[in-house]
C-alpha cells in the first residue's frame, strides 16, 4: 500500500504495462502529470516518514529524482514498448 498522497502502486504498475502504442494522448499526459506529481510528493516526504512498502515502490519506480528511466521503463525500452526517450 503506498503512503498518502502518492500514487497507488496498481496505477504505477498498470500505467508502466500498457504498451505507449495502445494509449491515448490523455493517458501519456495523464501519467507524466502522476509521474511527476509522485515525484514531488516523494522529494517533500522525509524517508524517515515512509513507510517500508513506499520505500520499496520508490526505489523500484526510481523515485529517486535522477533523470534515469524507472526500471519498468527500462523493461518497456528492451522489449520495444517503451518510447526509448528515457
Amino acid at each position: 500500500m503506498s503512503d498518502h498522497g502518492r500514487q497507488s502502486f496498481t496505477d504505477k504498475a498498470s500505467a508502466a504495462l500498457k504498451p505507449d502504442s495502445e494509449k491515448s494522448t490523455t493517458e501519456h499526459f495523464g501519467d507524466k502529470l502522476k509521474g511527476k506529481s509522485d515525484s514531488a510528493a516523494s522529494t517533500l516526504q522525509p524517508e524517515s516518514e515512509k513507510s517500508t512498502t513506499q520505500r520499496v515502490g520508490d526505489t523500484f519506480s526510481s523515485n529517486s529524482n535522477h533523470d534515469q528511466p524507472s526500471l519498468a521503463q527500462k523493461a518497456k525500452n528492451a522489449v520495444g514498448l517503451g518510447n526509448n526517450n528515457n
